[in-house]
């Protein structure tokens, strides 16, 4: 009869996934994991497998979290322009107690290049985001707002550029008002 777990794997998996995105994937030891996860590591083997393994499930929980939440952001916007700067505010604001940035964006300039699988979840990702401007942008094209000299692809794809440039200004120590005033040029910039 096997034992049943003595943690929360989604709780110890945010554990790591705050851990990856605070200090990076090559920084982070197993050791780290272990202490900051608070489980030992044999349980921490057999529940998530190898250290690789561990961080590309950790991408994928703060993919499906960051999309559930900028849902959520989005949902009650009136207008397609407002939608876009609650998505952008979204990205740009400090979240309690987390890390700054994106942990897609970090593991893209981390690694992506030499490891397949990170460049992978990083163009789900990516995709993701793009798909959600173009809807945006799409709303704003039928209401009037936008522009529609450019496909809303094209524009999605300008405006995820912007949201990546963003997040990893966020990291630095670049005043939210220079990234505010970013956001409003870009967004201007698709006004019709």
């Amino acid at each position: 009869m096997s034992r049943s777990k003595e943690f929360d794997v989604n709780e110890v998996l945010d554990k790591a996934m705050i851990l990856f995105w605070d200090q990076g994937y090559e920084k982070t030891s197993m050791s780290d994991l272990v202490t900051h996860m608070g489980i030992h590591r044999r349980s921490l083997y057999d529940t998530f497998g190898d250290k690789h393994s561990l961080f590309l499930q950790a991408i994928t929980r703060y993919m499906d979290k960051v999309k559930a939440n900028l849902t959520s952001e989005i949902k009650p916007s009136k207008t397609a322009t407002e939608a876009l700067y609650s998505l952008f505010q979204f990205m740009i604001s400090d979240k309690e107690d987390l890390p700054s940035g994106c942990l897609v964006v970090n593991s893209v300039t981390e690694l992506a290049a030499r490891d397949a699988e990170v460049n992978a979840k990083s163009i789900e990702s990516f995709e993701g985001i793009e798909d959600m401007f173009e809807q945006i942008i799409l709303w704003g094209q039928q209401d009037g707002e936008f522009t529609s000299n450019q496909s809303a692809k094209e524009l999605a794809k300008y405006l995820h550029t912007v949201s990546i440039g963003i997040r990893v200004m966020g990291r630095s120590s670049v005043d939210k008002a220079q990234l505010s005033h970013t956001i409003d040029v870009s967004i201007n910039l698709l006004k019709s």
